[in-house]
């Protein structure tokens, strides 16, 4: 049944349902709190998948899609401090080891925090991290 719809019935059908992940506009359906992190760049505390930092390109509650994301896979800050608030803020100091970066990558997260520009310029300057 669904084979035989025309492309009018197809876009009624979207238009009907109006997912944000069809939609040419990702926040369309989305809560404000939602909207509020689409685009912004992030360092993500995971359930169960580490830390990673990267733009929201879409969320509904703790459901996250990151792009441009890379994993944190050891992280020290440039001023010594002790918490992914000081990554976000700071960035990462040279020690760091940050994994390479995947075009888009689903997470469930548990802390969102905003980056400064100066931590975003420092952490995307990173080198990624090779084993030796």
């Amino acid at each position: 049944m669904l084979e035989n719809l025309t492309i009018k019935e197809a876009k009624e059908l979207i238009a009907m349902f109006n997912s944000p992940i069809i939609s040419q506009d990702k926040s369309a359906t989305l809560p404000e709190i939602d909207k509020y992190w689409i685009g912004k760049k992030v360092i993500v505390r995971t359930y169960s998948a580490g830390v990673h930092f990267g733009e929201i390109f879409l969320k509904s509650n703790n459901e996250i899609i990151l792009k441009n994301a890379r994993r944190l896979y050891y992280w020290e800050t440039l001023n010594k401090g002790l918490s992914l608030s000081e990554v976000a803020n700071d960035g990462l100091n040279n020690n760091s080891k940050v994994c390479q970066s995947v075009s888009k990558i689903y997470l469930k997260a548990i802390e969102l925090i905003e980056c400064t520009e100066s931590s975003v310029k420092n952490i995307e300057a990173i080198n990624d991290y090779k084993a030796i």
